[in-house]
């Protein structure tokens, strides 16, 4: 147990940087997946143990295939994990996805499938990372998604300030958190509790590596400033395309094409030297609907949707990518931006449901370096959501346990 009053400072490497990417590339035909809480706005892939995920995604090929998920845990570091199935589900790992139905008075045909994880056949009896794959009749991987399910153990409070670094005192944004373990033994809390950090849900820059800087009573401390450190960028921006024969929200011009809408966004311009502006956003996550249809998981139809950007500064040695959870985050060629040179615009068109989006542009150099700011810039007033994971793994134990989460948003930043 934590004594009290024990003070305690650790030195330390602190990592900022994004997971590796295990889930791979999505198959072409295969769109709009979503693994999301069953609860109303909610939208990363984190849920309580025994409480259920709802993933759904459409098949454009729209011919009625037989689809199959693999649930696998997975370590901290969301390697496979050495556990049998039988260590970390009830029932089956591996099934057969059932639910599924085709569009109705799209222009775009496909079939929508969904299915709930628990379910009748498969029951997680342990918290960790998880990943889920679909798999097609070939046992070939059309995709896989991340989720994360805890067990709530300990508590978390968490609080975002100004960065303290002068230098970046109006761009960045640090968190700083607590854990408490009041019904917990915890004996070696700076090798078997591991916190990570999460700016708006995207593992992409998550922090890892962090120790407890102090220990009072049953709390351990993180009062971490630039080790804890995000860039805060800026609101994302955003589309809306609920109706999809004409031009709304940030939509210029729609138009209808041999086989499908065509909608056209205004040109955006870079927003680094621009001043702040609040407006809302959802924080990079999209919510698929339309006007016309009862059911917009089938009724919702499909559109050509083209970007464009108008940048002054030299990119060279930089690639440009339109990203979002809509897309995974992925930074791949199919969302990336090329230069038109009679237009002097950054270009691209994604096949996208009818729904609210929103996205970012999302720089990456030769050295594989991101950065969310080269183009819209960074303000400390940006709104970001933070969550704090805790994982725990006692020493001897197989597998690492998700004992915690606590949420933390820099809408009222603290100075």
């Amino acid at each position: 147990m934590i004594k009290n009053g024990f003070l305690f400072f650790c030195f330390l490497c602190v990592v900022q940087f994004g997971f590796a990417q295990t889930e791979g590339a999505d198959a072409e035909h295969i769109r709009t997946i979503i693994l999301k809480p069953m609860a109303i706005n909610s939208y990363a892939p984190i849920v309580r143990l025994g409480e259920k995920l709802l993933l759904t995604f459409d098949d454009l090929n729209a011919d009625d295939h037989t689809y199959s998920y693999k649930i696998e845990h997975c370590n901290m570091d969301w390697s496979k994990s050495n556990l049998s199935k039988s260590e970390f589900v009830n029932g089956f790992a591996e099934d057969r996805i059932r639910a599924y139905e085709n569009s109705f008075n799209t222009l775009q045909p496909y079939t929508n499938y969904s299915v709930t994880i628990p379910n009748e056949t498969t029951k997680l009896t342990i918290s960790g990372n998880y990943l889920i794959s679909v798999l097609n009749e070939d046992e070939e991987v059309v995709f896989a998604r991340r989720f994360v399910v805890y067990e709530p153990m300990v508590t978390v409070g968490v609080a975002v300030f100004k960065s303290r670094d002068i230098s970046y005192f109006n761009t960045k944004q640090s968190v700083e958190f607590t854990i408490n373990t009041p019904n917990m033994r915890i004996n070696n809390p700076s090798e078997e509790i591991s916190p990570v950090i999460l700016q708006n849900n995207n593992w992409q820059n998550a922090i890892i590596g962090l120790k407890p800087q102090f220990f009072r009573g049953d709390q351990l401390l993180y009062k971490y400033n630039k080790e804890t450190s995000f860039w805060a960028g800026n609101e994302f921006l955003y589309f809306d395309s609920k109706s999809i024969r004409s031009s709304s929200l940030n939509i210029a011009n729609v138009e209808l094409g041999e086989d499908l809408y065509h909608t056209y966004l205004y040109t955006d311009e870079e927003r680094r030297n621009q001043p702040y502006t609040l407006y809302p956003d959802v924080n990079g996550n999209f919510v698929i609907r339309n006007l016309t249809g009862e059911n917009s998981n089938t009724d919702a139809d499909y559109s050509w949707v083209y970007f464009s950007l108008k940048t002054s500064q030299n990119l060279e040695g930089k690639e440009i990518y339109v990203s979002g959870n809509f897309n995974n985050w992925q930074l791949i060629d199919t969302n990336k931006l090329n230069y038109n040179e009679s237009l002097g615009l950054y270009e691209t068109k994604l096949l996208l449901k009818q729904g609210f989006y929103n996205y970012q542009y999302v720089t990456k150099a030769t050295n594989g370096t991101i950065s969310t700011h080269d183009i819209d810039g960074s303000f400390y007033q940006t709104e970001n959501d933070y969550t704090v994971l805790v994982y725990y793994k006692k020493f001897g134990s197989r597998y690492t346990k998700v004992i915690g989460i606590g949420y933390g948003n820099s809408e009222k930043i603290n100075n």
